[in-house]
């Protein structure tokens, strides 16, 4: 209990200090750039085909499981379209992307640790959690709704394979199901709760690379704490957001 409010205390300090203003602006814009396309645009491909083979798994158990007459076959694009929106594009996605993207900045930042470049830049005056870490958070909230956007996309265009290559499907109900009764406020749903789930990634995975104490073999430590920790907290962000925002 004591190391987990000890934790907690620094976890707030060093997110007090990171999200503060940056010293020079030209520098922080140079970093978020980086950051958005190594945290962000290398992970559209690792989205695109996790969303692709998920979306058409969804339909196709749903077809599977959907047996009854008394229930119309659109239900299975209205169901597929459901689970994409409201919880696998922002949630599940988020989960995966906390142990590609969580051990990637845990693992960069615990090293410059171990190598004592983070002390090279306190010597010289720099706020080095604000110069690393903001940029990291900072870019990966405004990247993640594309990867939400892309994950619904690709999600949906799975079943809608699943759709013409199952023989319990009719493409032309399964697109009526993906219409009937569209909400387009849980498309902002996902999209909020994935910005709130980035924070988490970002800030956690920083924190436990950023504390690393001892030698290298503790980053990997990090890093797998840094995805255990941040996934534990998306779940609870997700009931908490889930009850607030849709009940």
């Amino acid at each position: 209990m004591f190391k987990a409010l000890s934790q907690l205390g620094e976890y707030t300090l060093l997110m007090k200090r990171a999200l503060s203003l940056p010293d020079r602006w030209s520098m922080f814009f140079k970093q978020l750039f980086r950051e958005i396309y190594k945290l962000g645009v290398d992970s559209i491909w690792i989205v695109v085909i996790i969303s692709i083979f998920i979306g058409t798994v969804i339909a196709i158990q749903i077809s599977l499981n959907i047996s009854s007459p008394l229930i119309p076959k659109f239900t299975i694009g209205y169901t597929t379209r459901e689970i994409v929106l409201l919880e696998f594009s922002s949630s599940i996605m988020c989960l995966i992307l906390a142990g590609k993207v969580g051990s990637n900045i845990s693992s960069e930042i615990g090293t410059m640790r171990v190598t004592e470049q983070i002390d090279a830049l306190e010597m010289m005056g720099v706020n080095s959690a604000n110069f690393l870490i903001l940029p990291k958070i900072a870019g990966l909230m405004l990247f993640i709704p594309v990867l939400v956007i892309f994950s619904m996309v690709t999600g949906i265009a799975g079943g809608i394979i699943a759709s013409f290559i199952s023989k319990d499907m009719n493409p032309a109900s399964f697109e009526f199901g993906l219409q009937f009764y569209f909400q387009p406020f849980y498309i902002w749903y996902s999209i909020i709760k994935s910005v709130v789930y980035a924070f988490i990634i970002a800030s956690i995975s920083s924190y436990f690379g950023y504390t690393v104490k001892g030698g290298s073999l503790l980053v990997g430590k990090a890093a797998m704490n840094s995805v255990v920790m941040s996934s534990i907290m998306i779940l609870m962000a997700d009931v908490i957001l889930t009850h607030i925002m849709l009940t």
